[in-house]
Parts: C-alpha cells; structure tokens; sequence
C-alpha cells in the first residue's frame, strides 16, 4: 500500500495519493448545468480520501459537443456558477478536481435524439467501421452513412472551443484540466484510419492523423500556462468497435504520444478495458506501461480496476484484482490508478483501500441510476 498512498506532483497540483476517481457520465444536470446534488456527490468522494476527481465528460462550447441536455456544459453562466459550487466543495473538503473537457464527435446522436439536419464533427464524414459494440443495430446503421467532412472552419472552431471551456475550467477554479480523446469521440476520431480518411495536413500517415489532438493540447496549454497540469485520456478500443486499435506497435503508439506530450501533456490516462492487459505481443506491459515508458511522462491505468473482467462481460467485484494493481505500481509501471464504479459504490473507496477493503460490490442498476 505504499506506493498507493504516496503523495505526487504534477506542476502546481500534488495529490496526497495515487487514487483517482475515473470519469463517468452520469446525465443529472438538468440544461447542462451542475446543481447542488452534483456538487455533493463530488464532495463525499474527496471526503472519502480520493487523491483526484476527474469529473463526468463536460461538454465543451461547441454545438455539437454533446447530444445530451443532461450532461454538464463548461460554458454559459449558468453552468459556470454550478461549476464553481462543485469546486467550491470539493476543496473544502480538502479534495483537487479537474474538468474531462469532451467533444463526441462521430457518436453525435448516440445517447439522446438529435435534429437530422444537424451534422457531426467528422474528420472524414465517417461514422467508423462497426465492430464489437453496446450500439442497437438500428442506431449503427443510421450512423454509418457518410456525413460531409470537416471543414478547415470547423476544425478552427473546435479547437477554439476547446480554448474557451479550458479557459472556463481555469476561471471556476479546477486544479488542471483534462481531455476525453479515446473511446471514438473526436480527437481519437483524428488518430483512427477509419474515420479519418483525409489527403490533406490532418490526415494521412499516422504523424498527420495526430496533428488535430496535438493542435488542441498546443492551444490549451497556451490558454492556460505552464501552472496547471493537462490530463489526456487515450485508447485503443472505440465505442464503434472494442478491438480497434490506433497503434500496432510500440513505435507506432510513441509516434501519438510523444507529440502530446511535446504539446504540453503532463498525465496520460491509459483507458483500456481491463487495466491489466498486456498492450502488444511479446511484453507484460500494459498500455499506461508503455506510455510511460515511451514517453518518461506521467501514467495513468484505467479499467475494471477491482472487477473480475469488464462488467460488459459480467464481471463483478473482486478484490484478489488488487494484487496485481500493487505489484506493478510499486514497480513503476504506471504512477496513478483510475477506479470508476466502485467510486460508485463507495464514496470512501479510499478509505476502503486504506484499510484493506473488502471492496464494495458493484450494483449496476442501483449505483449507475442515481448519484449517492
């Protein structure tokens, strides 16, 4: 439990520990806008002892950032006095809290009903090739028509908004800011071959597919100088399909990585769906293994921490997992770990850790369904 509990930091920002709570959509800000309820809920995790609270994705000031009118925006004074409660409290219990600055790109129109004559943020027009996904098959045939591409007008837009909703997160008081660019939502739309099919500089050979994201993380780290700390989500697999990968190799992963992080990155957040799993052939090391070693940079592992496998495979809680997650952070291998839903389950999971456990058990229709 030592490395676990050991302090960190990352420019102006120390945690007195390693652990994170992971962001998670959780759809209770009515308009957009986080009320007391959200507040709380993020307070009674920083009173449990959790190092850092990376917040639900919050929509950035895009129009089509977010389909949902129940997911936080980071724009509009509404939403920015209920930003700044949230924060507000958080501190006051003595906890550090950042924004997961999110645009859904292609998935625009997966979790709520959209207006058609609306288009998407795609790099190329294209929704993705399905694979192994959640998605009902009437929604992936509906998104699988092509779309027009972005524009060079769109894609200015995006990263200026981007720049707002950074600057926003500074001004409301968070502690850093962070960027959701896995899971097929926009940036990693850029770094996928399959949506981003385009000839000119955001496209092409792996190094021009990174431009988009490196442009975004560039301009945030302009906005918000070299105090705060930038926090970039990653992954391998996409929502459009589990075994999609962006990086075959090591080589090809530190191509992506090393130009964020020479972009201004300080943590990159390694989403996978089982933490554990080795990230290529012929090495143990996972993927926030290999973007650490890649890159000398922060690393942060994410997936299923404390479940048996993925829940979409069945899992359920079961601490014998731990085990494996202490071996490598004593060794090194990553330096933060990321839990999602058994922050769910208990506000005071670290705590919980602290003293050994026994972990909570995971109640899908119970702990998802409201914010306890």
């Amino acid at each position: 439990m030592t490395t676990l509990f050991s302090p960190l930091r990352i420019r102006s920002l120390t945690l007195p520990n390693r652990i994170v709570m992971s962001p998670m959509t959780r759809e209770h800000s009515p308009g957009g806008v986080p009320g007391p309820d959200v507040a709380a809920y993020y307070r009674r995790r920083a009173e449990g002892g959790t190092g850092l609270v990376v917040t639900e994705g919050v929509a950035i000031d895009h129009p089509t950032a977010v389909d949902s009118p129940r997911v936080p925006r980071l724009h509009g004074d509404q939403a920015l006095a209920g930003w700044r409660r949230v924060v507000d409290e958080v501190h006051d219990a003595g906890g550090r809290i950042v924004p997961q600055l999110w645009h859904v790109g292609p998935l625009w129109g997966a979790m709520a009903p959209v207006d058609p004559a609306v288009t998407p943020m795609r790099p190329s027009g294209l929704w993705g090739r399905a694979g192994r996904t959640v998605y009902p098959e009437a929604y992936v045939t509906h998104a699988s028509v092509p779309t027009a591409a972005m524009t060079e007008q769109d894609i200015e837009d995006v990263i200026a908004a981007y720049v707002r909703s950074a600057r926003n997160a500074v001004d409301v008081g968070f502690d850093g800011v962070a960027i959701h660019a896995g899971h097929g939502y926009l940036l990693d739309a850029f770094l996928w071959e399959e949506t981003n099919r385009r000839d000119d500089d955001w496209g092409g050979d792996l190094r021009r597919r990174t431009r988009f994201p490196v442009e975004v993380v560039r301009a945030i780290r302009r906005e918000i100088g070299s105090d705060l700390p930038i926090f970039y989500r990653f992954s391998q697999h996409k929502q459009q399909d589990y075994g999609a990968r962006i990086a075959n190799s090591p080589d090809e992963l530190a191509v992506v990585l090393g130009a964020l992080v020479d972009a201004g990155v300080d943590v990159l957040d390694a989403s996978i769906r089982r933490f554990d799993q080795p990230a290529f052939e012929g090495s143990e090391l996972t993927l926030a293994g290999w973007a650490k070693k890649l890159t000398g940079a922060v690393s942060m592992a994410v997936g299923s921490v404390g479940l048996d496998k993925p829940l979409r495979d069945g899992g359920t809680a079961a601490p014998a997992d731990l085990a494996g997650l202490h071996r490598r952070l004593d060794a090194g291998e990553f330096d933060l770990v990321a839990l999602g839903r058994l922050h769910l389950a208990d506000p005071a999971l670290a705590e919980t850790l602290r003293r050994g456990g026994p972990l909570p058990e995971f109640d899908r229709d119970r702990h998802e369904g409201r914010l306890d």
